[in-house]
């Protein structure tokens, strides 16, 4: 297991957990001190109390949980949140409600998946020639005709 450091920036913040023994994602849960409503084609920065040290080749992805995203129209508003291995600050779950009803976010309430993976940082470099494929330059749905 790959240890990650965190630090708790308030007392009531919840480290995360996961919901099954081969989950990949962690669970993250809101540190609030008083519910906060998210109105429909609203968007809300939600704390969790928690600033983490995500090792240098790594990095940690902020997803949906499918079951809160899927049943109450509640996921982060930037799709997949991108946490750099040299970001020490609170981690903040921007969640946004698609739904059309409001939706209340509670402290301990699990807002989103945590998922440190490994990250490739290549070198860009410019050339006049890409090497050539049987795709080609054929865009989107191309592969499915």
């Amino acid at each position: 297991m790959l240890p990650i450091k965190v630090k708790k920036l308030k007392p009531n913040a919840i480290l995360p957990t996961y919901g099954s023994v081969e989950a990949a994602g962690a669970d993250l849960y809101a540190c609030l001190d008083a519910p906060v409503t998210v109105e429909p084609g609203e968007t809300v920065f939600v704390p969790t109390g928690l600033a983490m040290e995500i090792p240098v080749g790594c990095a940690g992805l902020i997803y949906a949980r499918s079951g809160l995203a899927c049943k109450q129209g509640l996921a982060p508003a930037n799709k997949v949140g991108v946490v750099d291995s040299d970001y020490r600050g609170e981690f903040i779950v921007v969640l946004h409600n698609h739904g059309k009803e409001p939706r209340t976010v509670s402290g301990g309430d699990r807002i989103a998946q945590l998922v440190i993976t490994p990250v490739l940082t290549p070198g860009f470099y410019e050339v006049q020639e890409l090497s050539d494929t049987q795709r080609a330059n054929a865009g989107f749905g191309s592969t499915g005709k």
